[in-house]
């Protein structure tokens, strides 16, 4: 049986092979992943170690809340550098200022990480991390030692076009929007690779002077232990003399917080990575179970033969699985290979949104090839199981006729279990969309369900579908009847060949309408919210200089300014907003209905929607959990749901209160009386022409702008399911591929009877196209019913307005169409150069 298996493998290893590649593909997607993520992850720790000190003095509090803006206004005196100087086992003391406020402009005027990757600012020194190596090097020209003087790393010099000697220009979020300093020397980063960040060196003085107002001070302190002194014994020395407000950390205690968050934020992109492969590979498991039943279908008098010769119905059942392992490993090895082809490209993909790990080899872990062979090969073998045992059921004298049809049994189990899967699932929508608690999770729960039982029930499902598409066909004739007899002939097959395509379809349908009614939603919202004339903000939510509002200010023909900066906070262990600001002016000029006008220090407004869930009330007191530790504010009064602001507002004295620098998230601009938005637009807009991390927007432009993120996240979704098509387009090939084998005599006898090659060719394509746009059409079926649903469960998350994109549906069905067409090009080929007197000869 094992020479007979393997004689079989090497007879039909072309169809085979094509079945592999739908594995190929999935297992491609988990391996690229994998090596990915672990390339980044191996990138970031080297950058973590290669800049962490021995110990770290710190204000307390400050793991984990690291904003990306450097905003903590605390700091550690020289005084206290001094004193830890003297501690007996240390090495060396330097003190640190440093800043995420600033980001690098090339010599174009464009941003050198674009919006992506911070710019890294520190006072220079040569003190080692804790791997020994210093944490910076300077590879040319020398370090800065005035004021007006940076160096930076040589990528970001490269990107930026700068070359020693230039003037280069930053931008700060900081009390100085702009700055033109003297390059005077290039920089390398101990750790490797910067994954894209920019690094700007400054002197000591001078630092102080742009990040702490000129103050002797440090944000941290870093300390290197003598040879005979370990990490933590010079932490608890350090610990000993520091003031309140501060803690002594051994640097690997550092480096693993900073590995752990980042490992969050791998982690949950690993995730979403996985979902897309898994949904391939779901649809890659269609088309391996079809080709394993066409092909026992077509082997059906052989392995009657085996056994009459007395082969067990277990041997049978082990050679088609035995074929399916050698499936699975075969391409699960060149899932494996075709991963790391993936992964470069992920590489290059990411490095267009600014993070760069070129520079730090891929990671080929012995998990990634363990993950992958395990995954391939056991979803080929469950996938060929069935057909399995469906040979193994094969009766020796019964097998020895042309036809094997299945028992009816087997389809109305199946349409039996694909109504409860649709029963169960719709009562999950319907208790998600009841209002129960993470009602999202219970219509997803609910929309997997239905696709599974529709997955099962779709060969009664297809038969209108294929029918209505009988009467699009009359046009031609005898052979568009024929091409619609066979696509009717197998509704298992037919079914099974579909439903890959209508998987991916349904996904990318409800996908469409989510976007789409998100885009409607912002439309709606910003038209009723979007009361001023301008607004300013950073594209990707990064804070800015306050003085930009001040300079707008003294603008003729401005009137109101308001400006609002959002203070990141935990409220009762959960990430909360809080929006500092002006409460007076921005409820009056976003014209909010609030129950109060004033807002003092130590209170907060809070959103009615969510004093109302939280079971709060007037005068009740919240304690907000920050950086710098808890803060409690007292409630005096309420307003209503709004975009523009988050929560909870506050005033300004909060920022001041949870020791934050104080920057802009936003800075909306109203004209003065009797003045229009036209008449101050171009002053306002040459406030910041050299700032290019703020842009000015009207309402339609700020629409535009939402409508463009929105969009471009929905094409991202559309390219990763992208994948889930094409595979569903080659079970198309390998299904009609297959047919046309199983079909050799009868299209002979076509050939006979006075059937043209250019009819033979035609019968497929339509065969094909049947087969495509019925995917199609109840891929779209469901895809409108799960779009309709997440958008009514969705609501309050601020997605209020439905809108179905009818005419990109049209254009998925035409889409379908085509890679019918494109599907049948070779199959059809094949068929119309099949010899007729052999093909009527065939067996």
């Amino acid at each position: 049986m094992l020479r007979v298996t393997l004689r079989n493998l090497l007879a039909r290893k072309v169809r085979l092979l094509m079945s592999a590649f739908a594995i190929v593909l999935g297992i491609a997607f988990v391996a690229g992943t994998l090596i990915f993520t672990d390339t980044m992850s191996k990138s970031f720790d080297g950058i973590v170690k290669g800049s962490t000190p021995d110990v770290v003095v710190r204000p307390a509090g400050l793991g984990g809340w690291e904003d990306g803006t450097g905003g903590d206004t605390r700091t550690v005196s020289a005084k206290v550098v001094d004193e830890l100087r003297e501690l007996p086992g240390a090495a060396r003391v330097d003190g640190t200022v440093s800043s995420q406020g600033l980001t690098l402009v090339g010599s174009d005027g464009k941003l050198v990480t674009g919006f992506g990757p911070p710019t890294l600012s520190f006072n220079y020194d040569d003190a080692p991390a804790m791997t020994g190596e210093p944490a910076v090097v300077i590879s040319e020209g020398r370090p800065p030692t005035a004021a007006g003087e940076v160096a930076i790393d040589a990528d970001s010099a490269e990107k930026g076009g700068y070359e020693i000697g230039d003037t280069v220009r930053l931008v700060s979020s900081g009390d100085q929007p702009q700055l033109d300093v003297e390059l005077v020397g290039l920089a390398q980063f101990g750790g490797g690779s910067m994954a894209g960040a920019s690094l700007v060196l400054f002197d000591t003085s001078y630092a102080q002077e742009l990040f702490l107002d000129g103050e002797d001070a440090f944000n941290q302190v870093s300390l290197t232990t003598q040879d005979d002194v370990t990490q933590q014994e010079l932490a608890y020395e350090a610990s000993k003399v520091l003031p309140d407000g501060f803690e002594a950390v051994t640097g690997d205690a550092a480096a693993a917080e900073a590995e752990d968050t980042i490992g969050e934020i791998l982690g949950f992109l690993t995730t979403i990575l996985l979902v897309f492969a898994a949904i391939a590979i779901i649809v890659g498991t269609f088309l391996i179970v079809n080709t394993f039943s066409i092909l026992v279908a077509q082997r059906s008098r052989e392995l009657a033969l085996l056994r009459a010769l007395g082969a067990s119905r277990r041997q049978v059942s082990r050679s088609v699985l035995l074929e399916a392992l050698v499936v699975g490993l075969v391409g699960s090895t060149l899932g494996v290979l075709l991963g790391i082809l993936l992964a470069f490209g992920l590489s290059a993909l990411f490095r267009t949104f600014g993070l760069d790990v070129s520079d730090t080899p891929l990671v080929i872990a012995p998990r990634t090839w363990v993950v992958g062979y395990v995954v391939g090969v056991l979803v080929t073998l469950v996938a060929a199981y069935l057909p399995a045992r469906r040979a193994s059921r094969v009766a020796p004298v019964a097998a020895m006729r042309d036809d094997v049809a299945l028992p009816e049994s087997s389809m109305r189990m199946r349409m039996l279990f694909g109504a409860i899967l649709v029963v169960i699932g719709a009562g999950l929508v319907w208790l998600g969309l009841g209002g129960v608690d993470s009602g999202a999770w219970y219509v997803g729960g609910g929309a997997f369900a239905i696709l599974l039982g529709v997955s099962l029930m779709s060969p009664l499902l297809s038969h209108p579908v294929l029918i209505a598409l009988g009467g699009l066909y009359r046009p031609f004739g005898m052979v568009g009847r024929m091409a619609t007899q066979n696509a009717l002939r197998n509704p298992r097959r037919t079914a099974a060949t579909a439903s890959a395509l209508m998987i991916g379809l349904t996904l990318v349908t409800t996908m469409s309408i989510l976007g789409s009614s998100v885009n409607k939603s912002v439309d709606v919202s910003v038209k009723e919210e979007f009361t001023t004339d301008f607004l300013l903000t950073n594209p990707v939510g990064a804070p800015f200089s306050p003085t930009i509002a001040e300079d707008i200010r003294e603008i003729d023909g401005v009137g109101d300014v308001v400006e609002a900066q959002f203070v990141p906070t935990r409220l009762d262990g959960s990430w909360a907003g809080v929006t500092a600001t002006d409460p007076g002016a921005l409820f009056s000029m976003f014209e909010l209905d609030a129950s109060v006008d004033t807002i003092g220090a130590g209170e907060v407004a809070v959103r009615e929607d969510t004093l109302e869930d939280r079971g709060l009330e007037v005068g009740d007191t919240l304690t907000f959990s920050t950086q710098s530790g808890d803060h409690d504010l007292r409630i005096v009064g309420t307003f209503p749901a709004s975009n523009v602001v988050s929560e909870y507002v506050t005033s300004f004295d909060f920022v001041d209160q949870v020791s934050m620098a104080r920057q802009d998230s936003f800075v909306a601009v109203d004209a003065a009386q009797g003045v229009t938005g036209a008449d101050i637009e171009q002053p306002v807009r040459d406030v910041v022409a050299d700032i290019p991390t703020v842009v000015v927007q009207t309402q339609d432009e700020f629409i535009e702008s939402q409508r463009d993120q929105i969009n471009g996240i929905l094409m991202l979704i559309n390219a990763l399911l992208g994948l889930a098509i094409i595979i569903a387009a080659l079970g198309i090939v390998n299904t009609l591929a297959l047919s046309v084998i199983e079909r050799t005599r009868e299209v002979g006898l076509l050939r006979a009877v006075g059937m043209s090659r250019r009819q033979l060719r035609r019968m497929v394509r339509l065969e094909a196209v049947a087969i495509a746009v019925l995917g199609a059409v109840l891929g779209i079926a469901m895809g409108l019913v799960f779009g309709v649903v997440l958008q009514r469960v969705l609501q309050d998350e601020g997605i209020t307005e439905l809108s179905i994109p009818y005419g990109t549906l049209l254009v998925y069905v035409l889409i379908a169409a085509v890679v019918g067409v494109l599907a049948a090009l070779f199959p059809a080929l094949r068929a119309s150069r099949l010899n007729v007197l052999r093909a009527i000869a065939t067996e």
